[in-house]
């Protein structure tokens, strides 16, 4: 019985076989027919590069959890390395790309495409020398005309968050561009740049890394700054006062030096008692303001960079032969469909 089965299995297979071949010639014409057309497509979308670096951040100061961290543990979860005094912790950094303010200031960084032509800002590159598929240039060149807002740049006060409808479309360029993700479990930031140029690729991955350590320190180090300002502040006036309360002590000593007065006495030594309070004021908020100093400095974020922006060598996309095969592999698989199905209809 067994035997029998797997015999007609293969005279099912056989015949079906034999039904494909005898179509070979629609074979013929359509597998030639998709091959040219999904050249012609695929070859339509402009090569695109991708490089990325991976950084660890030094975290703030870390709270115990006890318990939960070893709960979280048990799941392949580091929940020390997300324990942070900070209101804004690293889970939310890749929310910056949804700042408009984060976002447009990438507008101004410098880039070179790699065989040195190019040499723009990134909005100009992304508005002008970014190359789009030759089915879409017609409508780009159409929104041109039709467009009744013009945009202008200058030196102009530019406001991130009332931009125009042009520049939102940049932006979500960038956007769609720039990628930044936190691993949980390792604490690592990730920073992924798409571009159609591997030197610009390079460069803005630099840039973002800069602009993001900028954010991270300016956010840690902002109580401290503020404290140490504060404390700067008062120094500069507990000095003036105590160098205007030593140059009267100065002046009216030196104008009675021979008068032995007692009342020319006693109000040198108040005025010598009131320049000591005013030095002794004075030291204390400048040591206060060196502590101030020295608190901006220690927390002050380091960052290591454990795999640096490369210009890449390979283009990341799009994968044209792939592309290419797999219309083929269905163009095969939807021919012997339909081959198939018309026999059992005139059968």
């Amino acid at each position: 019985m067994e035997e029998n089965k797997k015999e007609l299995k293969v005279i099912d297979v056989i015949t079906i076989a034999k039904k494909l071949w005898d179509k070979k010639i629609l074979f013929a014409k359509t597998l030639p027919s998709v091959f040219v057309l999904a050249c012609i497509f695929i070859l339509g979308f402009p090569r695109y590069y991708t490089t990325d670096i991976k950084l660890a951040p030094e975290m703030g100061s870390k709270s115990k959890a006890g318990t939960l961290s070893s709960i979280a543990s048990s799941f392949g979860l580091n929940l020390d390395n997300l324990q942070t005094d900070d209101a804004i912790t690293p889970l939310l950094y890749p929310d910056l790309m949804n700042d408009n303010g984060f976002v447009t200031s990438l507008f101004r960084v410098r880039v070179e495409t790699k065989d040195g032509i190019i040499k723009t800002d990134y909005h100009d590159y992304l508005q002008d020398y970014t190359e789009v598929s030759w089915w879409f240039k017609p409508i780009e060149w159409a929104k041109d005309q039709f467009s009744k807002e013009k945009d202008t740049k200058s030196d102009r006060d530019f406001d991130p968050y009332n931009i125009s409808k042009s520049e939102n479309e940049l932006a979500k360029e960038v956007r769609k561009n720039v990628k930044i993700d936190f691993d949980k479990k390792t604490a690592i930031i990730s920073i992924k740049v798409t571009a159609q140029d591997p030197l610009v690729c390079k460069m803005m991955a630099d840039s973002v890394k800069e602009r993001l350590q900028l954010f991270i320190t300016e956010y840690r180090t902002s109580k401290a700054r503020i404290d140490y300002e504060y404390y700067k502040k008062l120094t500069e006036n507990a000095k003036k006062e105590y160098e205007k309360a030593l140059a009267q002590y100065s002046s009216v000593a030196d104008a009675n030096t021979k008068v032995a007065l007692r009342s020319v006495e006693m109000k040198l030594e108040d005025m010598e008692n009131d320049l000591q309070l005013k030095y002794n004021t004075y030291t204390t908020v400048n040591a206060q303001m060196q502590a101030a100093e020295a608190k901006v400095q220690e927390v002050t974020p380091a960052f290591t960079t454990i795999k640096g922006a490369e210009v890449p060598v390979i283009p990341a996309g799009p994968k044209r032969m792939i592309f290419v095969l797999a219309m083929l592999f269905l163009t095969v698989l939807g021919t012997s469909i339909y081959v198939l199905a018309r026999e059992q209809n005139n059968s």
